[in-house]
C-alpha cells in the first residue's frame, strides 16, 4: 500500500486541486461551467460551509482528492457525511490511496460528530465497487433524481 500524506485543502493548493477536479469530471463524462468549479473551490476553503476537501500527496505531487459534505438527517441526532467526490490518479490506482482517502473522511467525520458516511458511485465503476464493498456496507438503495 502506498503511503501518502492526506490533508485538508488550503488556498495554496488550487493549482494541484484543479487538474484532479477536472480529471474527476472527465471520468464521469461531465463538464461544468468554470463558475461552478470556482464556487466549489471557494466553498472548500470557507469554514462556514459544510463542504470539505482533502488531497492525497506523494511528496510534492497531489495524487488524489476527496470532497465531503456534512448534512442533517431526520434519522439521527448526529449529522451525516456525504462523500461526494473521490479520485485517485491513474498511476496510483490500486495502491491503497483511495482507501486512505476514504478512511481520512471516516476519521474526520467521526471527530466532527457525524454518525455515518455515505456515498454513491456509478454501477459501471467496478474497480471502485470492489474497494467499497470491503470497507463499507452496500444497503441496496436505488437513486432517483430530477434536475430542476
Amino acid at each position: 500500500m502506498s503511503q501518502v500524506e492526506i490533508r485538508l485543502v488550503s488556498a495554496d493548493d488550487h493549482a494541484a486541486w484543479l487538474p484532479l477536479w477536472q480529471a474527476y469530471l472527465r471520468f464521469y463524462n461531465t463538464e461544468l461551467p468554470d463558475a461552478v468549479s470556482q464556487s466549489t473551490w471557494q466553498r472548500l476553503l470557507d469554514d462556514r460551509e459544510p463542504t470539505h476537501g482533502a488531497l492525497a500527496w506523494n511528496g510534492d505531487t497531489a495524487v488524489g482528492l476527496v470532497h465531503f459534505i456534512y448534512h442533517r438527517s431526520n434519522w439521527s441526532i448526529e449529522n451525516s457525511c456525504y462523500l461526494q467526490d473521490l479520485l485517485v490518479t491513474e498511476q496510483c490506482r490500486g495502491t491503497g490511496v483511495g482507501r486512505q482517502l476514504i478512511e481520512f473522511v471516516y476519521r474526520t467525520a467521526k471527530a466532527d460528530g457525524c454518525g455515518k458516511v455515505h456515498w454513491l458511485t456509478h454501477e459501471t465503476n467496478a474497480t471502485a465497487i470492489q474497494l467499497y464493498e470491503r470497507i463499507a456496507e452496500r444497503p441496496g438503495f436505488i437513486q432517483f433524481r430530477k434536475a430542476l
